[in-house]
């Protein structure tokens, strides 16, 4: 080994021995309050949209972490005749609009659009439709993704599906868009993340898999990916560099990047903290703790901004220092 080789060897060394010793766990700037479990959000500006297990998005102001608003959809029938609470499986934003998916008594689907004042429905409980995710591509086109593992274009002009691409036999895990929204970075059951081109439904690529078994949710920023897994690995496939994966000693239930892809977090461990890490090296930085229950979504409102919720009734969100 040369000189040169020798000092970055060392330089690596000093970098990973000072990651550990100045790691250290930030606690929530400021905690928000939803009425149910917390099944997903979206940021939009200085606002929180929040889709809940008991029928309704609620709206918080950033700024003054407050509820200023609510979609309620309402309750749906059970196989008894009994109304229950719509649960709010999904929920983007997009100029204005809201879009909706919220689950019926069976396998079934709503697809709600909500334009700032009214409420209407884009698919219907009577369209037998297993969609458990859907994004706005535009205005006027969404894209679908069926438990089924089907992803559909839709287009609310004709009420017609622009294609319908059944990726695989293995069921849906999680999907999300490029910046650009014409592309779909997509996860499921098997392990695999597969790239389609919004526009045509085409398959671009599919990665070799660095997820054994289900992948829960998957995160896209600025060319990275990362995955969360069933099988407690937490799967990076960097914009530049070998693709690798982080053992974690529980189940991987969600992973988040920031807008840079420089910086990746992830759930970890049975006490539901969120484990910070550098996507370049893959070295554990800070962890962020304040979670009582499993958290499911995490999102970066910017670099040093991050907000996460899942199982149990609030939203949490750290600065990082």
């Amino acid at each position: 080994m040369n000189e040169k080789e020798t000092m970055h060897k060392i330089i690596l060394i000093l970098f990973i021995i000072y990651s550990y010793t100045h790691a250290k766990d930030i606690q929530p700037s400021f905690i928000l309050e939803s009425s149910g479990f917390v099944n997903d959000f979206v940021l939009d500006g200085a606002k929180l949209y929040v889709a809940n297990d008991e029928g309704s998005v609620e709206i918080f102001n950033l700024n003054d972490q407050k509820l200023i608003g609510e979609i309620f959809i309402k309750p749906t029938l059970s196989a008894q005749g009994v109304q229950i609470p719509s649960k709010i499986l999904s929920v983007d934003r997009l100029n204005g609009q809201t879009l909706i998916v919220s689950a019926t008594s069976n396998a079934y689907r709503n697809v709600w659009l909500h334009d700032g004042n009214k409420l209407k429905h884009i698919k219907k409980l009577q369209d037998k439709m297993t969609i458990k995710e859907a994004r706005f591509i535009d205005e006027k086109n969404y894209l679908f993704g069926t438990l089924g593992y089907d992803m559909i274009r839709y287009a609310v002009d004709d009420s017609a599906h622009a294609y319908s691409v059944h990726i695989e036999q293995s069921s849906f895990s999680d999907m999300v868009l490029n910046e650009d929204k014409n592309l779909s970075i997509t996860a499921s059951e098997s392990g695999q993340v597969t790239i389609s081109d919004v526009k045509t439904g085409k398959i671009l690529k599919k990665y070799d898999s660095l997820n054994v078994d289900n992948i829960y949710k998957i995160a896209y920023k600025n060319g990275t990916i990362i995955t969360a897994g069933q099988d407690r690995r937490v799967g990076v496939y960097p914009k530049d560099g070998e693709p690798y994966y982080i053992k974690s000693d529980f189940l991987v239930y969600c992973a988040g990047l920031s807008p840079s892809g420089k910086t990746g977090i992830y759930s970890s461990g049975t006490s539901s903290n969120l484990q910070l890490f550098d996507v370049k090296s893959g070295n554990k930085t800070d962890r962020l703790i304040g979670h009582t229950a499993i958290p499911s979504t995490i999102k970066f409102f910017d670099e040093v901004g991050v907000f996460s919720g899942g199982y149990e009734n609030k939203i949490f969100y750290w600065h990082l220092e």
